[in-house]
Parts: C-alpha cells; sequence; structure tokens
C-alpha cells in the first residue's frame, strides 16, 4: 500500500497540466495579477491576461498572448491557446525584480520590462507593449 501510494503521488506531479503545479522560483506574476510570467528550459514567457494590444498584424488562430523570450535573438509575440499566467505564482511588488538564466524583469505599476545580457528585451502591460 505504501508503494501503490507513493507511486500516485509521483504520477500526479508528473502529469499536472502547466500551471496546476504550486508557484516555483520559476513563475512570477505582478501584484494586480493581469501580468504573469514562467521560465522553462532557457525560455521566458510573459502574458497579459487581456492579450496584447494592440494586436500584431500577422494571422494567429488562437490569442496573442504576451512575449515569449528565447536565447536566440529579440523576444516575440506569442500566439498561443494556454497562458503563463498563474494565479499561484509568487507576487513582484512593484519596484521590485526578478532575475533567472540571464533574463532580468522588474515589476512596475505601469507594467513589466524585461531584458536579457545581450540587450534584447521587452515590455508589456494591459494596454501596449514592444521588444526591442
Amino acid at each position: 500500500m505504501r508503494l501503490t501510494s507513493a507511486f500516485l503521488a509521483l504520477a500526479g506531479a508528473v502529469f499536472l497540466a502547466p500551471g496546476a503545479s504550486a508557484a516555483s522560483p520559476n513563475s512570477f506574476r505582478l501584484p494586480s495579477g493581469n501580468v504573469g510570467c514562467i521560465y522553462s528550459d532557457g525560455s521566458l514567457r510573459c502574458d497579459v491576461r487581456s492579450g496584447l494590444r494592440p494586436e500584431p498584424k500577422r494571422a494567429c488562430d488562437l490569442d496573442w498572448t504576451g512575449i515569449v523570450f528565447t536565447t536566440a535573438g529579440k523576444p516575440k509575440a506569442e500566439c498561443a491557446g494556454d497562458t503563463a499566467i498563474d494565479s499561484r505564482a509568487r507576487v513582484i511588488a512593484y519596484g521590485g525584480k526578478w532575475t533567472r538564466g540571464g533574463y532580468t524583469c522588474f515589476s512596475h505599476r505601469v507594467g513589466l520590462r524585461c531584458t536579457r545580457r545581450n540587450g534584447h528585451g521587452f515590455f508589456l502591460s494591459r494596454t501596449s507593449w514592444r521588444v526591442y
């Protein structure tokens, strides 16, 4: 019985959907709850609950959810059917910062600014966004 319980607990942990697990140091959100990010496999994805405004001019069969930032090049608008926003993620207070894997993000009342050591970055808020 003890082995079965341990196996079931492990299986449940392995098969949890993204965002269904407890908050980790690899995810965070702003105090408003409107912007949230997750770091995984060297990439940073940050979404805004209301979607990107204005929307990119490219076609998207799902929703323009936010920005994805990889180690190669500039960040890009993300077309996805899920979200990186986790209501249980750690809150980064306005004026605070989060750093992991070469990314540094700053929480501001007006939105989120994230950069990489190579100088590329993005700004994301409920009303606007830009990549550089």
